[in-house]
């Protein structure tokens, strides 16, 4: 059953075309991962579907019967009651059935009322449906709820206008999940969340019954979450089943196999125009029919479109410009509080040269903080700190507080690093994808992407040993994410990073250290291992649905290509090698042909030649036969291109 579908969906801002004639269809049941570079219309697309946005042209179709709930990317939770009060807002049918169930109560317990039977029968129903939409444990419900979002006792009661960015957004995600429409739109729901969040709530999405699209650039969310994916590129969408593994292992083939018909094509116009042009060499009136006729099919040709290969890739790379010496960072019994809270204590570390060590923790646990510490910018407020020898640090900050918002992207790179001539550091900047007018932008202007990249820039340029570096891939699309993987990879100095994407921390780290509130545990491996001896790897993962009847149909079809005899295909190649030579054989003796009516053309238009009419008549005779031959041989060899 399909749920949603657009058809031909474009929106344009002015000259600026977002999408383009996008069309698409999601069944009921479907869990739709929405990919693509940043820029290519995601969020664009969330909106048009969910109504906020109002497409150029096109058409979006919604079931009349289904409920939608949308959660927009950076959420600002309007709302003036406290934590509770709000998510409680969630269940208004459940107070609404509440109310009518009293009411019912009452009037059922007067027997003899003229309306007792169907009084009764309403009070049936309803309690029937009270318990189904959950009616007795939705007060459990929204409790776990919030503090499986991150919401303590305490924050129960705080007024929402108190609320962090991140808070009013996990606060909004609650809410929608609460409500449990038919339809769940997601825009990048996993920001803000720590491990344990991102762990529950990929147990709730793999029970959910409903229908899910969700923009991520989490690619191991979406391994674990979606059956089918929409490719945005440029505008356009490609769909493809399977969770993003799988898209990508297909979107590689489908690529593959497109270049391959673009390059076939190209060949058969080539060829085509070749034969064009000799037909139209001999000049006969049956060669320039053929001609004429090649001509017309050509221009009949339904051109393709060459695959579409995005080259405009961010360059990164990380290198040292001395080296550190052979212990970087010594911390023991490190503490910080905040008033009277105590974010940590305990804390002891340390960290050798070319280590790749990687932070984790919960929401407000300090990561940050202890960041901070570490290079200095902060002081803890108890223990001992002791950088070594020629340790230079070089730092990201997840939220680019380290930018002048009232700046010129020029300018922001020029007061950092004045050497560079602007031709040299315009040059630094294409590198990173600031072409044009954009090197001129304020960085307030900025994208959450395009800052984190103005911050990578100066992070490359710092020739810093030791990168500190926090919640490095937010922000950032997937491709982006790629790359600053492959450059800390190929970093040969000393790496500590706060993070909690998935795909880094099964990729960077030698070790893995998790902060709480008594200290650091250790565990010396990436994600897989943590998962493993911390007790954290849940049986109950959520497997990515598959389509089953797409991969019954790719069963079926591996089965039809393997039934495909070795006789039968001996067979065909057999065939295939006869009209090979066959077909050589024709080309060597037009060639052989075209020489000699050459010859002959020359021979005739010699002046000693033109007295002797007889001789004159057997070679216009013997051409004729030659031109006669070459028509017929070329009927034949076409015959063996077609």
């Amino acid at each position: 059953m399909v749920v949603i579908s657009g058809k031909d969906i474009s929106k344009a801002y002015g000259t600026d075309i977002i999408t383009e004639d996008v069309c698409f269809g999601v069944e009921k049941g479907d869990r739709v991962g929405i990919v693509g570079a940043n820029g290519s219309g995601k969020s664009t697309l969330m909106g048009i579907i969910a109504g906020d946005t109002e497409p150029t042209s096109g058409e979006i179709y919604i079931r009349r019967d289904f409920s939608l709930a949308y959660l927009k990317q950076n959420n600002n939770f309007v709302g003036n009651g406290s934590v509770k009060d709000e998510a409680a807002k969630s269940f208004t049918h459940i107070y609404d059935m509440e109310k009518r169930i009293k009411e019912l109560e009452v009037l059922i317990s007067d027997h003899e009322s003229e309306d007792f039977e169907n009084n009764l029968a309403e009070y049936t129903e309803l309690m029937e449906e009270f318990e189904e939409k959950g009616g007795y444990t939705y007060k459990s419900e929204l409790n776990s709820t919030l503090k499986a979002m991150g919401f303590t006792e305490e924050d129960m009661n705080k007024s929402t206008d108190k609320l962090s960015g991140g808070e009013r957004t996990r606060l909004a995600l609650s809410c929608i999940l609460l409500r449990k429409p038919d339809i769940l739109m997601l825009d990048e729901p996993t920001n803000h969340l720590d491990l344990g969040m991102l762990e529950w709530l990929e147990t709730y999405l793999s029970s959910y019954k409903g229908t899910l699209i969700v923009v991520s650039h989490d690619r191991y969310f979406l391994d674990r979450i979606v059956n089918r994916i929409f490719d945005m590129n440029e505008g356009t969408l490609d769909s493809y089943t399977g969770n993003y593994s799988e898209f990508l292992a297909k979107k590689a083939e489908r690529m593959e196999i497109q270049m391959r018909e673009y390059e076939k094509q190209q060949a058969e116009i080539a060829k085509q125009e070749e034969i064009i042009r000799r037909f139209k060499q001999h000049g006969t009136e049956h060669l320039t029919k053929r001609a004429r006729s090649r001509e017309k099919r050509l221009a009949m040709m339904e051109l393709l479109d060459k695959p579409k290969i995005r080259q405009s890739k961010m360059k990164l790379s990380f290198e040292a410009d001395f080296k550190s010496g052979g212990e970087v960072l010594m911390a023991e019994g490190l503490k910080k509080s905040f008033g009277e809270r105590t974010l940590f204590r305990n804390v002891d570390m340390l960290i050798r040269k070319g280590e790749r060590v990687c932070i984790i923790g919960d929401n407000g646990i300090g990561k940050t903080t202890l960041l901070k510490i570490l290079i200095g910018l902060e002081k803890p407020d108890e223990g001992y700190l002791k950088a070594g020898y020629n340790v230079d640090f070089g730092y990201y900050d997840q939220g680019q507080l380290l930018l002048d918002e009232k700046e010129t992207v020029l300018g922001e790179m020029k007061n950092a690093y004045h050497l560079y001539t602007d031709t040299e550091m315009r040059s630094l900047l294409g590198r990173f994808l600031f072409f044009g007018d954009d090197v001129f932008k304020q960085v307030r202007d900025l994208s959450g992407g395009e800052k984190a990249k103005l911050s990578l820039l100066k992070l490359m340029l710092s020739g810093a040993n030791t990168l500190v570096l926090d919640e490095p891939t937010n922000h950032l699309d997937i491709e982006s994410r790629e790359i600053v993987e492959e450059a800390l990879t190929e970093f040969e100095g000393t790496l500590i990073i706060v993070s909690h994407d998935r795909y880094l921390l099964s990729k960077i780290p030698d070790r893995i250290l998790e902060l709480g509130e008594s200290g650091l545990t250790e565990y010396k491996g990436k994600f897989d291992y943590y998962l493993e001896k911390s007790g954290k790897d849940s049986s109950a993962k959520a497997a990515a649905p598959t389509n089953e009847r797409n991969e019954r149909e790719e069963t079926l079809e591996l089965v039809r290509e393997s039934e495909l005899s070795r006789q039968e295909k001996k067979k065909a190649e057999a065939e295939e090698r006869r009209r090979g030579r066959k077909q050589e054989a024709t080309e060597e003796r037009i060639h052989e042909l075209e020489a000699l009516l050459a010859e002959l053309q020359d021979e005739i238009s010699d002046a000693q030649n033109t007295a002797d009419h007889e001789w004159l008549s057997e070679k216009a005779k013997l051409m004729a036969e030659y031109e006669e031959e070459i028509a017929a041989l070329y009927d034949e060899w076409m015959m063996l291109q077609d």
